[in-house]
């Protein structure tokens, strides 16, 4: 199994040499400059290293061969070194290899390895899938999954352990949500855990009750309580779940991800895979805390290592949860909750001190944040750290999805990239205006004010939490509608941004937010020669058909890694 698996694997390595100088001709080629701006290009020349050579405008014409005559005593001049390979492109449009600037790539493969309900539409459907899922699986000693949302459901409220002890009742059960930020745990694996009516929540977290008893709904940091019972993957899973994750992201042109709470566990999966040379994503890696952190890259950064494909140059903190159950930090009572104000997990002086830990031993800081109160402490943490650790740290705040609109304008010159993902204000305006109404959203995912601004945009997906496919993401970006076209005109539409600054965000800007802009992101000349080529002009089609497009091939370095249909 292992050595067929393997074999797979290679036979991915398409018939063109591995490192070898080329070109790419007859393409509708489609880039972003220096500046943020498109570049179009007919061919594009690869040299021996898998790095961009030149972007050439027009058909590509090989030289001729016609030297001056050498002086006396000098020999003729070389003829030049032909092309390892010439591969015309019949007119299809070329782009840079995007980039998703957060998502969680062992949390994705593993979505993809158990029980996934992301697709289910209501509590029924999920019951039923769990009940084919227990009984396509018997003997497993607990039954993990992920993706549940009872927003889809509609239900309006937290599911239950007894709705899940409906569908298995005798082997414990944990399903964590669709965004990670609370677990669902049927009546087996409360009890397996030891969890009884007087347990107390961790700070940071919260035990949803019914009837004084824990009613199967963990949030946040509670769900330790439940976590570290469950048996965790294997290494063989784990690598199985990698070459998923990576095979999936290569289809939809994923060519690097920053890969957001990276653990030990995780990161060996990764040197496991680049070190069999399986690795074809590249993953720029922020540590999952300070131990991790530590015991991975140790008293610095790591080099880029494999050929650019892996790198741990940061640190990965969560200072709230998510508005979808209620965690992320706000300044004033949830709208729909009266009383709750979300979860602060890290306390203002323990915050400061992580980020101080690791901006001294120059790791870049990445502090999740979804609310506005969580913001806004982010923002005065920085606002003092900036006075200690000068240069280009470019911390970053993940989400900023809530922000006071007062604090918009501090992002820039405290030097904050903002890494947002497009996606989630498709899936998420009827429940964020639920959450908190209209009045407290003028600073809701401000894409527009952050360019406006000057505030560097990076874009993602948080995959596994929304589909890591980026082109839904560019079309949200300029539309502000979800799949539907709803709301027709866009939610909140003077945060709309141009196809231009969109591209920008999944390429150029991602790359920068990870401190990569030099090695990829843009087909600059140097830089790895990381491209697509997909079914349709993207720069001329209809938003809302963006989202349709298809990857045809994805190369990375010069190499050609993924062929639809193969």
């Amino acid at each position: 199994m292992r050595a067929a698996a393997l074999a797979a694997i290679a036979a991915l390595a398409l018939p063109l040499p591995a490192h070898a100088s080329g070109v790419i001709d007859n393409v509708n080629g489609i880039a972003i400059d220096a500046n943020g701006k498109l570049v179009h290009f007919d061919a594009l020349m690869v040299d021996d290293d898998g790095k961009v050579e030149k972007l050439i405008q027009g058909r590509y014409q090989e030289p001729e061969y016609k030297p001056k005559k050498p002086k006396k005593g000098q020999p003729w001049p070389e003829r030049p070194k032909p092309l390892s390979f010439r591969m015309d492109a019949g007119g299809k449009t070329l782009i840079p290899g995007l980039i998703d600037g957060h998502g969680h790539v062992m949390g994705y493969g593993m979505a993809l390895i158990t029980l996934d309900l992301s697709d289910t539409k209501s509590l029924a459907e999920a019951q039923a899938k769990i009940r084919a899922y227990v009984e396509a699986n018997p003997g497993r000693k607990w039954i993990i999954g992920t993706g549940w949302n009872q927003e889809q459901w509609g239900l309006g409220r937290f599911p239950t352990a007894a709705e899940l002890d409906a569908a298995e009742s005798e082997t414990p059960v944990w399903l964590e949500r669709v965004d990670g930020h609370a677990g669902w745990a049927n009546s087996a694996a409360i009890r397996a855990a030891g969890i009884t009516a007087t347990t107390k929540a961790p700070m940071g977290g919260r035990i949803e009750m019914a009837a004084g008893k824990p009613a199967g709904v963990f949030v946040d940091k509670a769900m330790s309580l439940i976590q570290k019972f469950v048996p965790p993957p294997a290494p063989k899973d784990r690598d199985n779940a990698l070459e998923k994750a990576q095979r999936a992201l290569l289809s939809m042109g994923i060519t690097g991800i920053a890969d957001m709470g990276t653990s030990i566990e995780d990161w060996q999966a990764f040197r496991r895979s680049a070190d069999r040379g399986a690795l074809r994503v590249r993953i720029m890696s922020y540590a999952y805390g300070i131990d991790n952190m530590v015991l991975i890259a140790g008293s610095e950064p790591t080099p880029w290592l494999y050929d650019d494909r892996l790198r741990m140059g940061g640190i990965k903190l969560l200072l709230d949860g998510a508005l979808g159950s209620r965690g992320a930090w706000l300044r004033a009572d949830y709208a729909d909750a009266p009383g709750q104000r979300g979860l602060p997990m890290i306390p203002d002086t323990q915050l400061r001190n992580f980020m101080s830990r690791a901006a001294m031993d120059n790791f870049q800081v990445a502090v999740h944040a979804i609310g506005d109160a969580a913001n806004h402490e982010v923002l005065n943490a920085i606002e003092e750290l900036n006075d200690t650790y000068k240069g280009d740290r470019r911390w970053r705040i993940e989400h900023a999805q809530i922000i006071d609109p007062a604090d918009l304008p501090r992002f820039k010159p405290l030097g904050v990239v903002a890494s947002m993902q497009p996606v989630h204000e498709a899936s998420d305006w009827r429940m964020a205006t639920a959450r908190m109404g209209e009045a407290r959203l003028k600073g809701a995912y401000a894409w527009k004010t952050m360019l406006d601004n000057g505030v560097p945009l990076a874009f993602g997906s948080d995959v596994p939490v929304e589909s890591p496919n980026p082109f839904p993401g560019i079309a949200v970006a300029m539309t502000r509608e979800d799949a539907k076209g709803e709301p027709a005109g866009g939610w909140m539409p003077e945060q709309r941004i141009g196809f231009e600054a969109a591209l920008d965000g999944f390429t150029r800007q991602a790359a920068y937010a990870g401190f990569a802009e030099k090695r990829f992101g843009n087909l600059a000349v140097g830089q790895r020669a990381d491209f697509l080529l997909i079914d349709r002009d993207i720069s001329t089609t209809r938003p809302a058909d963006i989202r349709q497009t298809q990857v045809l091939e994805t190369w990375i370095g010069g190499k050609r890694v993924y062929v639809k249909g193969q």
